[in-house]
């Protein structure tokens, strides 16, 4: 087939050809033993990857010096020769699969994990970066004050450089194709070379050339150690985008000099750590927002450039390689997301594509931030080796889900593809759910791209779908098993007026009125809102309708009793959230400003809502009025009604999602998955209320005797 060639056309870097022009950027997935050797989840991830047909697979934070900087608790580590038959296993499994593939060295620096204390860089500093692995530990009654970091000494500096060769002589012997130097990020190697972190007045700091000086040595020493033949890559931030750091004129000249240094192949990121919107680009970045970089570095270069950063459509990476302005395409997120995107485009199925939507939940907040394993909000799969071994079932059942939000629909999409009989009961006219009023909040329109993904699967497998009906507990009788996946909703406050006209619940302004979309069944209608509005309560619920609201020009406060705002979201959508209440806007986004900025009132509860003003009562029992036209409720809580009376009724029931506590968009498709995964005609539950599998066959007869 000849979708799109130019994406499978095959490209050198140094003597090196690889397969097509799709790269896996390094990704670290801190799955490594915790002596930082290769595990089997190292292993099986990078295989699948490999088996989904990337032409290159570049394995992401491997440490030269364990002991001085891991950037994750789990990364991998390649800092002594014992490492090298684990690797060795890793490069076979994807060599197994037709991929080339490298090891990119990573030194953290002073945003290292492990150590948590007593990290090194250019010179001493303080650092506040509450979004990095290597953040500061704030413990629960304990104030933030900063993360020293201290200087390297000369002959600190002298010995990384051996420590770096070593380690790629290392990466060298266990088969691997080449290496790559992670000099981007802010991570150590960054620091030397940004002019913001490097404040050092010796040889290796000041100018260009002596900033500089730290890599090209690394590289040198490693062309020694190597040989010239063994391509070296070097990863970097082409824009730093804070006052006083790199800009794209200083990485032209970078880019030369590297080039000059025989390095085989250009990795083009963005950022420094104080800058975590460019190089995290949570979903308010556009699909090829960093294609001027590569423009730009290619017409300085002959060597490949590659250019990663929220490339999603096969069509629109296909289009920038036969315009011109990357070499290569890299994928990091989107193989979290999808392994298979490259056979998928290349057979043509680019509609089964799972398209990363850069919510950043599983592959960053609530996996290395929070010291642990990668996952993905959206692909269950990820780092579950249950999810390779999934078999039909060994009978098949009859099952209600009720509630076609996303852990309903992802249940019901594994049950089906295991055979199973399942139908889905949906009290509204569309499937979607809660992900639904992303489509209103600008620069969240990619969260569409999942409703529509599982949408589309739902339809293709041909699952029952039985629109505005609730079923009772009579109704789902004749069902083996019913999935209760009917999210939470808002509650009124026990407050006098809280049944006003002023007052209105957040699902009442978010249900999105445009018919557009081809699910959407057009019958939605949205509470009228006042000028002045009050949102009380928090998480998403409060701050994607805050940025609604404010979008379309209306002067909004939310009031929420906890100390912090949006503290359970992705920490980086709130580092650009908070800009843009504030009307600015984070790096390289050029947004609209509010009319009026989003003003925020922490610790603080409602008390008492009036018909032009609510009254509220801080911390220090002090009371406030604020004059408000419309109070929008935020405040949310379980719909386990239905749950309970099933329960009851002693039906087999299991409660997933936002039915059993309002959390995020990983929390329900992992929950809805594993349902589907676990589910048969022999599954038994617990006393927990948990389906159980994989129970010993003696136990399994005891229990049925």
């Amino acid at each position: 087939m000849n979708n799109f060639p130019n994406l499978f056309k095959p490209i050198r870097i140094g003597n090196l050809e690889l397969p097509n022009r799709i790269v896996h950027v390094p990704t670290d997935i801190s799955s490594s033993h915790a002596d930082g050797s290769v595990s089997e989840r190292d292993i099986i991830h990078h295989a699948e990857i490999a088996k989904g047909g990337t032409g290159f697979i570049i394995v992401g934070a491997t440490s030269p010096d364990g002991k001085t900087g891991r950037p994750t608790v789990t990364s991998l580590v390649a800092d002594g020769d014992n490492y090298i038959p684990g690797l060795a296993r890793l490069a076979e499994a994807m060599h197994r699969y037709g991929a080339k593939c490298a090891v990119q060295l990573q030194h953290p620096g002073r945003q290292a994990a492990i150590p948590r204390y007593n990290t090194m860089s250019t010179n001493d500093m303080v650092i506040k970066v509450p979004w990095s692995a290597g953040h500061e530990v704030v413990y629960a009654n304990a104030e933030e004050k900063g993360k020293e970091a201290r200087a390297m000494t000369v002959e600190e500096v002298l010995d990384m450089i051996e420590l770096f060769s070593e380690a790629a002589w290392r990466v060298q012997q266990a088969g691997f194709d080449a290496v790559e130097l992670h000099a981007a990020h802010g991570y150590l190697l960054a620091q030397f070379m940004s002019p913001y972190t490097n404040r050092r007045n010796d040889r290796f700091g000041g100018s260009l050339e002596n900033r500089m000086r730290f890599p090209l040595a690394i590289i040198d020493q490693i062309h020694k150690k190597c040989g010239r033949d063994f391509p070296v890559l070097v990863r970097f931030s082409v824009d730093e985008w804070i006052p006083g750091g790199r800009d794209l004129e200083e990485s032209k000249i970078v880019a030369r000099m590297f080039e000059e240094a025989g390095v085989a192949a250009l990795d083009l990121s963005q950022c420094i750590t104080e800058t975590p919107g460019a190089g995290f680009d949570p979903m308010y970045y556009q699909q090829g927002w960093t294609m001027y970089a590569s423009e730009a570095i290619k017409k300085v270069v002959s060597i490949p450039v590659i250019n990663s950063h929220t490339l999603r459509d096969p069509e629109y990476c296909e289009q920038i390689l036969a315009e011109g302005k990357t070499d290569l395409v890299g994928l990091s997120r989107q193989l979290l997301a999808d392994p298979y995107w490259p056979v998928k485009a290349k057979l043509g199925k680019v509609r089964e594509i799972r398209k990363c939507i850069s919510c950043l939940v599983g592959c960053w907040q609530e996996s290395m931030l929070a010291k642990k394993e990668i996952r993905c909000a959206i692909n269950p799969a990820v780092g579950d080796a249950r999810y390779a071994r999934m078999q039909k079932a060994k009978q098949t059942m009859n099952i209600a889900v009720v509630g076609g939000g996303p852990a309903g629909m992802e249940a019901a999409r594994v049950a089906t593809i295991r055979g199973h009989k399942v139908t889905i009961f949906e009290k509204t006219g569309e499937l979607g759910g809660a992900i639904l009023g992303c489509c209103l909040v600008p620069g969240k329109e990619k969260m569409k791209w999942y409703a529509d993904w599982i949408r589309y699967q739902i339809k293709s497998l041909g699952v029952e779908v039985r629109y505005r009906t609730q079923p009772t507990v009579d109704d789902l009788r004749a069902y083996d098993v019913i999935v209760n996946a009917t999210g939470a909703s808002s509650y009124l406050p026990d407050l006098p007026r809280a049944n006003g006209s002023n007052v209105v619940r957040f699902e009442e302004v978010m249900a999105c009125p445009k018919r557009t979309c081809e699910y959407n069944p057009g019958d939605r209608q949205m509470a009228r809102v006042g000028e002045r509005v009050i949102l009380w309560g928090d998480h998403f619920q409060a701050v994607d309708t805050a940025q609604f609201l404010a979008s379309i020009g209306k002067q909004v406060t939310i009031i929420t009793p906890n100390k912090e705002l949006g503290s359970t979201i992705e920490p980086v959508h709130m580092y650009v959230v908070r800009k843009r209440f504030n009307q600015t806007d984070a790096e390289a986004l050029t947004s609209k400003p509010y009319r009026y900025p989003v003003k925020v009132i922490t610790s603080a509860t409602l008390l008492e809502i009036r018909e032009d003003a609510v009254v509220i009562m801080d911390r220090e029992f002090n009371r406030t009025i604020i004059p408000a036209d419309t109070v929008v409720i935020c405040q949310v809580k379980p719909n386990d009604a239905l749950f309970h009376e099933l329960l009851a009724a002693g039906l087999k029931v299991v409660n997933v999602g936002d039915a059993v506590r309002p959390r995020n968009l990983k929390a329900a498709v992992s929950e809805g998955a594993n349902f589907g995964l676990m589910v048969d005609g022999d599954t038994l539950f617990n006393p927990n209320g948990a389906l159980m599998d994989d129970i010993p066959l003696d136990v399994r007869l005891e229990l049925s005797r």
